[in-house]
């Protein structure tokens, strides 16, 4: 099947979607992603991303912003609007927000903003409950981005190693 702009066209369920498209313009040749529905997006991908691990007959993905590591819409960082990603710190203390904005949907480079919180335990993960419910992000990722600080938290605490105690020889 063919468009008049000449692009890739993908028909799903009786509703056809341009891709990409090239354009010409007096600056040259450019290519333009069209926005596609969320649900949309999903239905291309889930099946055939570059993210997928199969493995014990679980799916599994390793993309960003994926909360949990599933192959599944919810969880899905790459196709909503605004999602929250939890990452850890590069210096190997605190962790990283990473927060997909709903402006500049259109701009990669500025799409992502990420937020450095570098305190104890309970107060970042109130910064980061207090982030996603003052921003208007989704609320059922809440419950599972503040389960993955706390494990990055978890895991960059010291581990004491314990002195095994030695008893007294007794004497006769």
């Amino acid at each position: 099947m063919t468009h008049p702009l000449k692009g890739n066209v993908v028909a799903a369920d009786a509703v056809v979607v341009i891709i990409k498209s090239k354009f010409s313009s007096t600056f040259g040749t450019f290519n333009a992603c069209v926005n596609m529905s969320s649900h949309l997006q999903w239905m291309v991908i889930r099946n055939c991303s570059s993210f997928l691990i199969k493995r014990n007959g679980q799916t599994y993905s390793t993309e960003p912003n994926n909360l949990k590591s599933k192959n599944s819409f919810r969880f899905n960082g790459l196709v909503h609007r605004k999602t929250v990603g939890v990452e850890p710190a590069a210096d190997g203390k605190g962790v990283v927000v990473v927060l997909k904005k709903r402006a500049g949907q259109r701009k990669p480079a500025t799409l992502y903003e990420k937020i450095t919180i570098n305190k104890n335990s309970r107060a970042t993960l109130s910064s980061l409950r207090h982030i996603i419910r003052k921003n208007n992000y989704r609320k059922d990722l809440r419950m599972a981005a503040l389960r993955r600080a706390s494990a990055i938290l978890k895991s960059q605490k010291p581990v004491v190693v314990k002195k095994k105690r030695s008893r007294a020889a007794k004497t006769a």
